[in-house]
């Protein structure tokens, strides 16, 4: 397999902000043909830096597609999971997240990075540790609040009730045994606690079904009570594609209210579901990460250790928002003002 040197370098750089080291075993977990050439400069890198590196392959059936949430094929291998928790890292191109087995290789001190974009997004997006410090204060500030409230002029109102889920980071890289990241990112986020969301969230043009990689419409309204959306409406095709879409999964869950956090990755771009030609192959993390996004969500909440496993999981990146915690105002219709967070050059 030929090996591009550009990529052989950026995934080099990767790896060391994650510090592997000599003597470290890092595991490319990959589902049949998917990601074959990013999995072999993967290991090339670790091999590099002094570590043993190889690929576990492993079969996708039809129930474990991508893009249903926590459904993969390491449910029920014993042996893959037995393999996953002797490495040191294991960078993840099936997509464990929000499943059981990835907090259970987690819980052995493995930690895991997710790569599941092409390269041009890698490099785009690639992090750095100004990102990172803006992300941990973030993670910091919520840590010790107690409400996130968030609003639009176009009608959004919500709070969540904060304290009972931990909050967490992701700034593209990870070196700390245990800890999961995503390359490439640039959030925090949390849950709110069971039953202490309640408000309306409103859709507008320009907001994000990551589910579908497409923007909104037309308006969508959500009703919240306690924790789940009571109702759906609207005039346009958007709301009867995301009741439809949820109604499908028949679990009550999927109404659950998930995580809350918003974007700090400056080099993410919000209109990049706009660039067509760059859609087969690209994920989402362009939208969830674009500087000022609110990511309001729905579905699952293993990742912060919840009990909730639907398989519906719909990230909504909304734009022109703004957001405090407790009294501290974080956006400001879509613009950062947390001068802790704040990156200049978008003054």
């Amino acid at each position: 397999m030929k090996l591009d040197a550009e990529v052989l370098e950026l995934f080099t750089k990767e790896l060391s902000l994650c510090r592997v080291k000599t003597g470290e075993t890092v595991i490319v977990l990959t589902a049949e043909d998917e990601w074959q050439d990013n999995a072999y400069a993967f290991m090339a890198a670790a091999q590099r830096l002094g570590a043993k590196a190889f690929n576990l392959n492993v079969r996708r059936e039809q129930q474990n597609a991508v893009g249903v949430q926590g459904r993969h094929p390491l449910v029920g291998n014993e042996l893959a999971m037995k393999t996953l928790k002797s490495a040191n890292m294991v960078i993840d191109m099936v997509g464990l997240l929000f499943s059981r087995e990835q907090a259970e290789i987690q819980a052995a001190g493995v930690r895991i990075l997710r790569v599941m974009e092409p390269f041009h997004v890698l490099k785009q997006m690639f992090p750095t540790e100004d990102l990172r410090r803006r992300v941990e204060y973030a993670k910091q500030i919520m840590e010790q609040a107690k409400q996130l409230r968030f609003t639009s002029a176009a009608g959004t109102d919500v709070t969540y009730a904060l304290g009972q889920y931990p909050v967490i980071s992701e700034y593209g890289y990870t070196y700390e045994p245990g800890r999961w990241d995503h390359f490439p990112s640039g959030f925090s986020f949390t849950q709110g606690n069971d039953g202490g969301v309640n408000g309306t969230v409103v859709l507008q043009p320009g907001d994000v079904l990551c589910a579908f990689k497409k923007y909104v419409e037309s308006a969508v309204t959500l009703k919240i009570k306690d924790g789940y959306v009571t109702d759906i409406s609207g005039s346009g095709m958007d709301a009867q594609l995301i009741d439809s879409y949820i109604k499908s999964f028949h679990d009550p869950r999927a109404y659950a209210i998930s995580h809350i956090g918003w974007g700090l990755n400056e080099q993410a771009r919000w209109y990049q579901f706009a660039v067509t030609r760059q859609l087969p192959s690209e994920h989402v993390m362009n939208a969830l990460a674009f500087y000022g996004n609110v990511l309001f969500s729905l579905g699952p909440n293993l990742e912060v250790g919840g009990d909730n496993d639907t398989a519906c999981h719909l990230d909504l990146p909304m734009r022109q928002c703004s957001l405090w915690l407790d009294d501290t105002q974080i956006l400001q219709d879509g613009e950062v003002v947390h001068p802790e967070m704040r990156v200049e050059r978008h003054a």
